[in-house]
């Protein structure tokens, strides 16, 4: 990527924050073309460095997580890594940190201490409950908001427990929606000339993506059940299994979509039926519908059901695992995979950036740095001296 063509350029971020909505959303940013320092306290590294499948000890996660980011050790609640921090901020444009609110205030390093050395400073306050509430200084991780949104109540079969995912949902969605505040935040400066605080709560954009399940309660006080992978809304909605023992997932959010499935598999007569007319009649036929669209499929291998669908311009896909997704023929088209030469790994694959700009793009220019690799160049950039940056070193500030 020709970095003076990245849209964020001249774009200076802080990311003082971890695991993984805060440090994540700085990836976002970096990954088109904003120059990210990533904090971590010199005897404590970001623990997403040792979380997950590690090879020749390195941490794979944190080539994800850290890539197209400089690393900076720093102890903030030391007196001379509060100077450093504050001296960093009066040449940034935006801070991301995750702390306990009031960690910061106790450090001197509060909104009002940072404002006063740059009044244009956005600072993303990235927490489980926000910075207000009786929550708010509860420990606060991505599973309690897929736990508290709704999110896990929802998931699972009807006659099972509430489900959560096996990854970090909650915290990729937050890290969406930060990464959107803070552009939003920079758009609001251009007019007005001054930062300001995003107060980020991760229990909130989940509960935003599940849609409309509190106005269906207040209005109608209906509580969505759990489903399994049937919906509510329409049917036939599953995974279905192939005869050569694969499994892949019919949609039929549209009505079209709907009458060109079972006229597909063979029960045309289905579509006139009273019921069939709308998403939600059908999902009250869902045992029927299913049963006709399952046994077309177990009797098709995953190739001929596939290829059968999509003569039909009907809504199928694979289940793929990831050994898939990597050979999958339109993510290979889409580049969604990248490999990206790492100094301790050599070639490595991962995911791209989220999506092609034509004039602009952005790109992954390197993976995950180790702990504190750039600490003297920043602090030299920042005009601290080679004496002055070896005694913070002596203090264990570095």
């Amino acid at each position: 990527m020709n970095t003076t063509a990245a849209p964020l350029t001249g774009l200076r971020v802080l990311d003082l924050a971890t695991l993984f909505a805060g440090p994540l959303a700085a990836t976002m940013l970096g990954d088109f073309g904003a120059e990210v320092i990533k904090v971590e306290h010199p005897r404590k590294p970001d623990p997403s460095r040792g979380h997950g499948p590690a090879k020749d000890g390195i941490g794979l996660w944190w080539k994800l997580l850290g890539r197209n980011k400089r690393t900076l050790t720093l102890d903030l609640s030391s007196p001379g890594g509060r100077d450093v921090l504050l001296r960093l901020a009066a040449g940034t444009d935006v801070i991301i940190e995750n702390f306990r609110p009031g960690t910061l205030e106790r450090w001197g390093l509060g909104w009002e201490e940072l404002r006063a050395v740059n009044p244009r400073l956005v600072l993303a306050r990235v927490t489980g409950f926000g910075q207000k509430g009786p929550y708010a200084h509860r420990p606060g991780f991505g599973t309690l908001a897929e736990a508290m949104s709704g999110f896990a109540a929802v998931t699972g079969e009807p006659d099972g427990p509430p489900t959560l995912p096996p990854f970090g949902l909650a915290d990729s969605i937050a890290a969406l929606a930060t990464a959107y505040a803070v552009m939003t935040a920079l758009a609001g400066r251009e007019r007005t000339g001054g930062g300001q605080v995003v107060d980020m709560a991760i229990i909130e954009p989940i509960l935003t993506v599940l849609g409309p399940q509190p106005l269906w309660y207040d209005q109608l006080g209906y509580v969505q059940p759990r489903t399994g992978n049937r919906s509510r809304n329409n049917a036939p909605r599953n995974t279905y299994r192939t005869a050569d023992g694969h499994w892949v997932a019919v949609s039929t959010s549209a009505q079209s979509v709907a009458e060109r499935v079972m006229r597909l598999v063979g029960r045309p007569e289905l579509i006139e039926e009273p019921w069939f007319s709308a998403g939600s009649t059908r999902a009250e036929h869902a045992d029927e519908l299913d049963e006709a669209v399952g046994h077309w499929i177990a009797r098709r291998t995953r190739g001929e059901a596939v290829d059968a669908f999509e003569k039909a311009e009907a809504a199928i896909a694979p289940i793929h695992d990831v050994r898939d997704v990597m050979e999958d023929p339109q993510y290979r088209a889409l580049g969604t995979i990248t490999e990206v030469d790492d100094p301790e790994l050599g070639p490595l694959r991962m995911q791209n950036v989220l999506f092609r700009l034509s004039e602009t793009p952005g790109a992954v220019r390197w993976a995950g740095r180790p702990h504190g690799a750039d600490t003297d160049e920043i602090l030299a950039e920042a005009g601290l001296s080679a004496p002055a940056i070896e005694a913070l070193r002596d203090e264990g500030v570095l």
